[in-house]
């Protein structure tokens, strides 16, 4: 696979026919994140092909999982990670970048702009202190905090029947001991990162009501 091709084959390899001005569009986003990184230090990773594959590849992974989705948040979304990726894939979805964090928060910000991502807003708020309790389908995150931080902190945003969507490397962090009471673990599921054997999984949790 040439660099050129990566995210095409992988997206491929994922079952995502994804059109080249959506291919182009990821591109640039991490273009400009590898650009930004150089002064503000956004991510560890730093070599654009590993970017390509451990940053943007790993986003879409989730993107099965949010067929109906139509409004999503990604809390502690860092350099917009895995939002931005999906909301370039998923122009019907409205997308919520919430990053407490100044300097990622104005990073985001600039993506939105040098991307053109009408479907996106940046919040730049600690994601106990937003507003708009039960709005969102599914709340997202990735390296965000172990499950029962997740859940006491973005339960709220949650409307009643939607999930709440851990990305982890380890499936055995997710049991049902861990999470608040009023919630549960939908399932685990597997994913595929092409190029990669590293396990990683999407936890599903819900409200236990649901």
């Amino acid at each position: 696979m040439n660099p050129g091709d990566r995210l095409h084959d992988g997206a491929e390899a994922l079952g995502l026919h994804l059109p080249p001005a959506t291919l182009s569009a990821l591109r640039r986003y991490g273009a400009l994140l590898a650009k930004w990184n150089r002064t503000y230090n956004l991510t560890a990773i730093r070599d654009a092909d590993e970017i390509e594959r451990l940053h943007l590849l790993d986003a879409l992974t989730v993107l099965p999982a949010l067929a109906g989705v139509a409004r999503l948040a990604d809390i502690g979304s860092g350099a917009g990670l895995p939002g931005i990726p999906i909301a370039l894939c998923r122009p019907d979805m409205k997308v919520t970048l919430i990053e407490s964090n100044r300097k990622k928060s104005a990073f985001l910000n600039q993506a939105k702009i040098e991307l053109s991502l009408a479907n996106v807003s940046v919040c730049a708020q600690r994601v106990e202190d937003v507003s708009g309790a039960g709005v969102f389908d599914a709340v997202i995150c990735r390296a965000f905090a172990d499950l029962a931080t997740f859940v006491s902190k973005a339960g709220h945003l949650l409307a009643p029947d939607g999930e709440l969507l851990a990305m982890k490397g380890r499936a055995e962090l997710a049991v049902d001991a861990e999470l608040p009471l009023g919630w549960c673990l939908r399932r685990i599921e597997p994913l595929l990162l092409p190029g990669s054997s590293d396990a990683r999984h999407l936890v599903h949790i819900g409200r236990a009501s649901a």
